[in-house]
């Protein structure tokens, strides 16, 4: 158990204790991977995904959307924290929306055949036998589905949505959208009383296109629709006539990153953002809450509250992403849309009303309490999975749901996942180190090398994700979350140095680090070992040696260590003269300028297609050399995350040139438990270890700044190390 796990064990004993002190808070307790619904014999390499989401009414069951495989997937979470599967269900076709009333499960299932001629159903499914049991034509491309709270009728937005490749994706493309109302009859799909409900002519934009996107049922009936693309909401009547709508109006952003270009700069504005709303919940009677994703022309990267009569009640602005750019997973490698937020759900748990909205790119999910519309609240933002799409809250269970909707596994990387919360007394888990607080606000990502500094600090470097700003942070481990209180930029010649992928950091002792940049031979970045000084300009570039140059391979230093006058490096996997299995420590003497090195033998790599294992750190403490040893595999094929030791007294370097002598390593923690505690799937990337002044162990995930990635950042503390 980590030290950062008994301090929550702790705590979460104090609100048992004293239960009137303790404000309930939500954590993630599980996650289930959407291929475990494929049955046996099925080919689960295939790709899945996790989109719409909905709960059963006794909460004891969820239904997803899975469009790649044309399914609608169940999970039994009668166990929350031990979700089981209980397989697929064949659409028919693409299903975009799923959800219960009473036993049967509702779907709309798009069967198009083209963008210009759309076609779709919305069917009833048994979940008990598996079986569709009726279905109606809806004459075009469903998107969302909502239900009456009394069940008595289904409203889906008929997108007949836009081909993104014909005139840029811009509209009108026909043919139009419109909303279809379909009663629900004893428990059965009334098909002869569909009602088809026309949107065309509201809009400001593309008034003769409109595309509805998602849509909403208050408990008087009415039907709130956001027009996505048109950047227009309509109201519905519960007589099924139109009976107000407006523009979703602009927002003038400040305080912003608007460039893709390897750092993280919040000076930017954008004024006159089209709001282009995605989801929308109904708040009360009277107000509506919109994601703002945006779409082709717009994306305000926040949220709105509306008044019915389309009065802006408030204006979340740059606000929340500005909170998400402070906890590490702010997407600078798509940002014209920033965090693009894609999903609201509203639900009252214990007499609050609470906001939940999902971040599609960022993969958070913020919380916000809801008593006030005027004035939402932020109690928490939570981790998710990759890409959030759909959402549930289950306010009778105290639980809370998303569906994530990338799968990955092509790449080698994660498959989707539907994630679990409970919402009970104690302390959030995440986030785990945030730079909240920082004046300006420090934005950062991609830990990937930790080293000690004064007492109760540690220094960090980001790699290559941002490339155009290598950084040197400064982390406050006295605080929890642990706070990034500073920023400083490695320079060469003045300006932010370039072709770095810094892996590695030491301090010298005076006041500067030794650095070690990983390096990508095949994209002309050199492996490198420089010294900067303490305002991180870059003073010395030490030469690595033909002999080693000549064996290099893309895959290089992953950390840098100081003992006396040598510099210990960590080879991250074998170069072109080891032997399999071998990887080099490679020891550079700065008082003399000679170079040597010792093999470590690496675990065998799992059976899993391309797994590998390598180093990922390396850190000098009392008697021994401390090391990060992990394979490249993530999720259920994670099998060697963990941290060793080799005796300094048996480190004897030789010569680059000839054989190299093999170090015995001791085991010192197996670190997939510690990643297993967050609740998530392992991460694949444990990239920085450091001992800090007192003797105390702290470990890093490196969340590759969102790209390909939930965007989790996991620190935590292993206690005194010995």
């Amino acid at each position: 158990m980590t030290a950062k796990t008994l301090c929550l064990t702790s705590v979460l004993a104090l609100a048992t204790a004293f239960p009137l002190l303790a404000e309930p808070v939500f954590n993630r307790v599980a996650s289930f991977a959407t291929p475990a619904n494929m049955a046996t014999g099925e080919d689960t390499a295939r790709e899945t995904s996790a989109e719409i989401i909905s709960a059963s009414e006794d909460g004891m069951t969820l239904v997803y959307t899975d469009s790649p495989l044309g399914v609608v997937g169940l999970v039994d979470i009668t166990d929350a924290r031990a979700p089981k599967p209980l397989g697929n269900i064949d659409m028919g076709g693409e299903p975009t929306t799923a959800v219960f009333i009473g036993g049967m499960i509702f779907a709309g299932v798009n069967t198009s055949e083209s963008f210009s001629a759309p076609s779709g159903k919305v069917v009833s499914v048994d979940p008990a036998t598996k079986a569709v049991v009726a279905e109606c034509d809806i004459g075009g491309q469903p998107d969302a589905v909502a239900k009456a709270k009394d069940g008595s009728f289904l409203a889906v937005a008929v997108e007949n949505e836009r081909d993104e490749d014909v005139n840029d994706g811009v509209i009108p493309q026909m043919p139009a959208g419109y909303v279809v109302k379909l009663p629900i009859t004893d428990g059965t799909l009334d098909c002869g009383a569909l009602q088809r409900i026309e949107m065309t002519g509201l809009a400001a934009v593309a008034g003769d296109d409109p595309e509805p996107e998602y849509l909403d049922i208050n408990d008087a009936g009415e039907i709130v629709v956001t027009l996505q693309e048109n950047n227009h909401i309509v109201v519905i009547g519960a007589d099924g006539v139109v009976s107000g709508h407006f523009s979703a109006g602009a927002v003038d952003l400040t305080g912003i990153d608007t460039k893709r270009d390897g750092r993280i700069d919040l000076s930017g504005d954008m004024p006159g953002a089209l709001r282009e709303p995605d989801a929308v919940k109904w708040v009360d009677a009277n107000h509506f809450v919109v994601a703002n994703e945006g779409d082709y022309e717009g994306g305000s990267r926040g949220f709105t509250i509306f008044n019915r009569d389309g009065t802006v009640v408030y204006e979340s602005g740059s606000s929340l992403e500005r909170e998400m750019v402070a906890m590490g997973h702010y997407p600078d490698n798509r940002n014209s849309k920033g965090v693009e937020l894609e999903s609201v759900e509203v639900a009252v748990f214990d007499g609050v009303p609470h906001l939940f909205v999902a971040s599609e790119r960022a993969s958070l999910i913020a919380v916000y309490d809801l008593t006030d519309p005027a004035a939402p609240v932020l109690k928490q933002i939570l981790p998710s999975g990759i890409s959030p799409e759909g959402m549930v809250a289950i306010p009778g269970r105290n639980l809370f749901a998303t569906a994530n909707e990338v799968d990955l596994r092509a790449d080698g990387l994660a498959p989707a996942h539907v994630m679990v919360y409970e919402r009970a007394e104690g302390v959030a888990a995440y986030p785990t180190i945030t730079s909240a607080g920082s004046d300006p606000l420090i934005g950062w990502a991609a830990l990937s090398g930790l080293a000690a500094g004064p007492e109760g600090t540690l220094y960090a470097v980001s790699d290559s994700v941002l490339s155009a700003a290598p950084t040197i942070y400064t982390i406050d481990t006295t605080q929890t979350p642990a706070k990034i209180t500073a920023a400083l930029t490695v320079t060469r010649g003045g300006d932010a140095a370039q072709k770095l992928d810094l892996e590695g950091i030491v301090a010298d002792g005076e006041g500067g680090f030794w650095l070690a940049s990983e390096g990508r031979s095949d994209r002309l970045i050199p492996h490198a070992l420089l010294h900067v000084d303490a305002d991180g300009a870059i003073t010395k570039e030490i030469p690595l040696p033909e002999v080693l140059l000549d064996q290099e391979i893309r895959f290089g230093f992953e950390g840098v260590t100081k003992v006396g006058d040598t510099l210990w490096l960590a080879v991250q996997r074998e170069w072109q003269d080891d032997p399999a299995g071998m990887v080099k420590l490679l020891a550079y003497n700065t008082a003399d300028d000679t170079w040597g090195a010792v093999h470590y033998p690496l675990d065998a790599a799992s059976g899993a297609e391309g797994a590998w294992i390598g180093l990922s750190e390396i850190t000098a403490q009392g008697d021994y050399l401390y090391l990060i040893e992990r394979d490249n595999q993530i999720a259920a094929n994670a099998a060697v995350k963990k941290l060793t030791r080799v005796a300094l007294a048996g480190l004897a370097p030789a010569p680059l040139d000839g054989p190299l002598p093999v170090v015995t390593k001791e085991l010192v923690r197996d670190l997939l438990p510690d990643l297993g505690t967050y609740g998530g799937y392992i991460s694949e990337k444990v990239e920085g270890f450091a001992v800090d002044a007192a003797g105390t162990g702290w470990l890093v995930t490196d969340n590759d700044g969102t790209n390909d990635s939930s965007g989790e950042t996991l620190f935590w503390s292993i206690g005194p190390v010995n």
